[in-house]
């Protein structure tokens, strides 16, 4: 039954990914040339193969049953979790610095918080992997990086 309950749940998880990939790619085709910083898009690149290279490692974990690479798929979402902060903080200051910015970069931190949703919905699986395998969900607080909702603008001038 948690197999099969399991899978449920994953392909909901799965579905989710797509809507995010989806939407991410419907934005850059917005923000594609280059005449955008290349550091917040070189982040921005980062950030989504790490959140590629977790899908796959998430997927091996389930194709193998494996809890071990479950848990440490769940372990590493605080990596993209602070990238996207750290990417959110760097856009809001192109943003005060040049106002031209504005579109491109509010355009950049929807794809990024796409990304940081697909490593959630990466850990979700990981989460229900381990219940699949051992029986009993993980124990202890998800690992979160994300403190973006913190992030102050310091004022200009």
């Amino acid at each position: 039954m948690r197999v099969i309950v399991g899978a449920m749940r994953i392909s909901i998880d799965l579905e989710r990914i797509g809507d995010f990939a989806k939407n991410i790619a419907n934005r850059m085709a917005v923000i594609k040339d280059d005449s955008h910083p290349r550091g917040l898009m070189k982040r921005l690149e980062d950030m989504a193969d790490l959140a590629i290279a977790q899908i796959e490692n998430v997927l091996d974990s389930y194709a193998q049953l494996d809890a071990a690479k479950a848990i440490s798929v769940w372990n590493r979402d605080k990596e993209i979790d602070g990238m996207y902060t750290s990417l959110f903080r760097e856009a809001l200051t192109y943003m005060m610095e040049d106002a031209h910015s504005i579109t491109f970069c509010t355009h950049l931190l929807f794809c990024a918080k796409n990304i940081e949703r697909i490593g959630d919905h990466t850990t979700n699986i990981a989460e229900m992997i381990y219940f699949v395998v051992r029986g009993s969900p993980l124990k202890g607080a998800r690992p979160k990086g994300d403190t973006s909702a913190t992030v102050v603008a310091a004022p200009s001038g």
